[in-house]
């Protein structure tokens, strides 16, 4: 049995996309479970109303969410998203199964797996995290090694990675003392070395050993920080480079996201008169009216000419379409495959 983990926030449309893509494309013996965050309690009803099968849970700080949202329809308050419920996340898969899967809810299936055969084969090979999707970014490409184990799983070796003891990679990762700006100096790292260590990780799609994804996430603090996920994932694969399997992805990607909507303002603020949260009430209550469909333009994400015909006059559609530029154009950026 492989458990299949859905972090959630404020966005059952997109929930229901994922949920309704698990049903279509994934098999095997799995359990979903949703690991929400603050989405109202209408709306949570509704998908276990949809999928029975699945279990909820929700954050200790759900009702301060949902007050959060509710607060900020009425004066427009922002909405804290760089508070995430970490406790609830590692608690759960503290006690999940062996292999699972750690995805979100703006992230969808758009082919076919068996969650068994993944299993057997990360277990026979000894795969700490096989990767099911990168966002069409394949800058990793370019740092490791990249082999077949079998039809479809390719290792990725990881190559010219520093890897420092434990109490070295906090001065790195943190650049305390200057560390990283040393060797900066001297000419042994440059801008492209940190982003290296994102071959080791992956936050939406990955198929994860437990013990692994654990140790990334140990000292998580509610807090998004991901100088500290990359530290502990080094530490980590430090100790187990020797292994030329422990990280792997399939040859072609089986998992989507979203690059036009967000649960809150907070990563993606760009100065535009824009408001994402009430964006997201709009689509949310289109959705639970039954008027909204969350397999509109599948296997791609949703038209922007769809999400507009369930916007009101306070939204400025011009500056929603500007919005969603600018968030593309920073995945660009990173190398991501934008729609």
């Amino acid at each position: 049995m492989v458990d299949i983990f859905i972090k959630s926030f404020n966005r059952p449309y997109y929930l229901d996309r994922c949920l309704q893509s698990i049903e279509n494309f994934v098999e095997g013996d799995f359990l979903i479970k949703v690991l929400d965050d603050g989405t109202p309690e209408k709306y949570l009803k509704k998908i276990k109303h949809k999928y029975p099968n699945i279990e909820i849970l929700t954050s200790k700080n759900y009702q301060n969410k949902v007050s959060a949202i509710e607060e900020n329809l009425k004066s427009g308050k922002g909405i804290d998203g760089f508070s995430i419920p970490t406790d609830l996340w590692y608690s759960n898969a503290k006690n999940a199964s062996e292999y699972f899967i750690m995805t979100e809810d703006d992230v969808w299936f758009t082919q076919k797996i068996n969650v068994n055969e993944l299993q057997e084969t990360c277990e026979q090979n000894k795969i700490s995290l096989l990767k099911l999707g990168w966002l069409g970014n394949n800058k990793d490409d370019e740092w490791t090694v990249i082999s077949e184990i079998s039809e479809v799983i390719n290792r990725v070796h990881p190559k010219d990675l520093l890897l420092f003891p434990d109490f070295i990679n906090e001065l790195f990762f943190y650049n305390k003392f200057k560390f990283f700006t040393i060797l900066y100096k001297l000419g042994i790292v440059d801008n492209n070395t940190k982003q290296k260590y994102w071959a080791l990780n992956s936050i939406l799609m990955g198929f994860w050993e437990k013990e692994y994804w654990l140790h990334i996430w140990k000292d998580a603090k509610g807090k998004v920080d991901e100088k500290q996920q990359l530290r502990n994932a080094s530490n980590f694969y430090k100790k187990n480079k020797h292994n030329p399997n422990f990280l792997a992805k399939l040859n072609s990607e089986v998992m989507k996201t979203t690059f036009q909507s967000s649960a809150t303002n907070s990563y993606h603020q760009y100065g535009d008169d824009f408001d994402v949260n009430y964006f997201n009430h709009l689509i949310n209550k289109a959705w639970y009216n039954d008027v909204f469909d969350e397999m509109q333009n599948f296997p791609k994400d949703f038209s922007l000419e769809y999400f507009e015909k369930f916007l009101d006059s306070n939204v400025n559609k011009i500056a929603f379409r500007n919005w969603i530029e600018k968030f593309k154009s920073q995945y660009r950026n990173l190398g991501c495959k934008v729609d």
